[in-house]
């Protein structure tokens, strides 16, 4: 992890979280998917943004692969750079929680110890643990990037799943069976969540 610098101040915003959720007319929260490639984290997050975004719910996307274009492109995928991945990660979803809007967060996230990092980044009831639980046979048939064939060949080390281990939560906020599950009764348990949690009001 990289050292904190010694010459930075913390400056306090004179607009604050609950201030901005006052605004937003809900509040902020993390939603923290994790689960194999293939399982569906992508897929079940950026739906459940679609559905909330027509609740007029304040939300936004951090995933996987458009954070490695651009705010971690300088990172690989050994356990080291996985780490530092998802260090940076928290950090924006803990900045945006404080902006008051719901960040969906879909990353494989395969370490318990990182995604307890993050979640001890925030208040306790911010940080809201959604795995998405797909068997690696499953995920590895759908395989749409081709990721698997190209780590049983050799060609991707460090492939979680295959070459490199996924520490599956031991106690998350909700468990979504993204093989037998379909997508609406997913996003609908997500929903209900959020409406047990008190973040937004139930659709009237």
């Amino acid at each position: 992890m990289p050292k904190k610098s010694t010459n930075t101040v913390w400056h306090q915003a004179a607009v604050t979280r609950a201030d901005r959720e006052t605004l937003h007319k809900h509040k902020s929260a993390i939603l923290w998917f994790t689960g194999l490639s293939g399982s569906g984290k992508s897929t079940l997050a950026h739906a459940v943004e679609d559905y909330l975004h027509k609740l007029g719910v304040s939300t936004f996307v951090l995933d996987g692969d458009n954070i490695r274009h651009g705010l971690c492109s300088d990172l690989g995928f050994s356990d080291h750079d996985r780490v530092e991945n998802i260090r940076r990660v928290g950090e924006l979803a803990k900045l945006m929680t404080e902006a008051g809007i719901i960040t969906l967060t879909a990353f494989i996230s395969p370490f318990k110890s990182d995604r307890d990092i993050a979640r001890n980044r925030v208040p306790a009831g911010d940080f809201l643990e959604i795995y998405c639980q797909c068997p690696v046979e499953t995920c590895e048939q759908r395989d749409v990037k081709g990721l698997y064939k190209k780590a049983r060949a050799g060609e991707i080390p460090f492939f979680t799943g295959i070459s490199s281990p996924y520490e599956a939560p031991e106690h998350p906020e909700l468990v979504v069976n993204t093989q037998d599950q379909t997508l609406d009764e997913s996003i609908q348990a997500i929903v209900k969540l959020l409406i047990q949690q008190g973040i937004i009001k139930a659709p009237t």
